[in-house]
């Protein structure tokens, strides 16, 4: 019988593993035999292992397109290894290792090609990946915005749907994120790295800075709209599935999450944990967000109730939508045919002409 972090990280997050790439089959595979989280990383790195020897392989043979696919999938792998596993921070972080560089490698043969960008940020670095449609633009561009345990490798599927509607995608490692979350820890304040990273992508380019929207998920459903409060150059924002305020919440998140934002959130202990989670509140910002906001939410989410995305889209003064789907989880990670399509044709729209 598997331990209880093993049960709650396939219970909370399995759809969200097929949404964000990876093989249903492989799923089965790595997590079957499963009954210790302690071995986790180790089984997901296992089965990375292996599309990273097929991408590299492929690469030394010419077959690029063969390459980037392989090595954006395990790129993918490598990151479910490391998203939680906070208590091995050695594991973690040469899980991570592997997934930057697998995906690295894949960006110049992906369809459109992607660039690492390096924005440099408090005394730090976040990294990210810029796509642009194809055409000499400008393109009309989209930040997306990680959560917690979320991380640029995990976007593919997400820069698509953008992508091939001609927009532009930068998925961005932030503060407490991705290959950022060594260095500089979680904070509420997410207007302050958002200008330095809408600086960024507006001096790229073939971009349009006048045209440039947000999408954020889960805790970066929150981040987003943190950003649109205190940055004008935002056109349009998504908010998938955040809090209002995350202290208020954390009795009921699950044991992986509390313990993932103890440590990016650089707290001594719970209760230090506890006091920061409450400074991540949409309170006192609403008042700004006068751009276009999409606000998506799923009433079967068990870590961030969808009445936080009704409180937001009551509290904006500007024109806001609730896109509230009666089957999604959280992320709305089981339905994202239901959401992923409709935001990019709503982003789109705002981001035209």
């Amino acid at each position: 019988m598997a331990d209880s972090r093993v049960e709650s990280a396939i219970a909370h997050w399995k759809p969200r593993f097929a949404g964000g790439g990876v093989f249903p089959a492989d799923f089965e595979r790595i997590t079957a035999g499963l009954t210790r989280w302690d071995d986790w990383c180790a089984a997901w790195c296992r089965a990375a292992d292996e599309h990273a020897s097929l991408g590299f392989t492929a690469l030394e043979q010419g077959r690029t397109v063969s390459a980037g696919g392989h090595l954006a999938q395990a790129a993918v792998y490598y990151h479910f290894a490391k998203f939680m596993f906070v208590q091995d921070m050695g594991q973690l972080q040469a899980a991570h290792e592997q997934a930057v560089r697998c995906l690295t490698a894949a960006l110049p043969h992906l369809d459109p090609p992607g660039t690492r960008l390096e924005i440099p940020f408090g005394g730090g670095t976040l990294a990210a990946v810029l796509r642009r449609p194809p055409g000499p633009g400008p393109h009309p561009a989209v930040v997306l915005i990680p959560g917690l345990d979320s991380a640029k490798e995990e976007f593919g599927p997400v820069e698509r749907v953008f992508l091939d509607r001609g927009l532009a995608t930068l998925s961005v490692d932030g503060p407490g994120q991705g290959e950022a979350e060594y260095r500089l820890t979680i904070r509420p304040d997410w207007e302050v790295p958002g200008t330095a990273i809408l600086d960024a992508l507006a001096a790229q380019p073939g971009i349009d800075a006048e045209r440039i929207g947000l999408w954020g998920v889960s805790l970066g459903g929150y981040y987003a709209p943190r950003v649109a409060s205190g940055d004008k150059r935002v056109r349009a924002c998504v908010a998938l599935c955040g809090p209002w305020c995350l202290g208020d919440l954390w009795p009921q998140l699950p044991q992986l999450t509390r313990e993932a934002f103890t440590v990016r959130s650089g707290a001594a202990d719970e209760q230090d944990a506890i006091e920061r989670a409450r400074q991540l509140t949409l309170a006192g910002r609403t008042s700004q967000l006068t751009m276009p906001l999409l606000i998506v939410a799923g009433r079967q989410d068990r870590i961030f109730p969808w009445q936080d995305a009704a409180r937001l889209r009551d509290s904006v003064p500007g024109p806001a939508e609730l896109l509230l789907l009666d089957e999604g989880n959280h992320g709305c990670a089981n339905v994202p045919y239901r959401h992923r399509p409709y935001a990019a044709d709503w982003m789109a729209r705002q981001l035209a002409g």
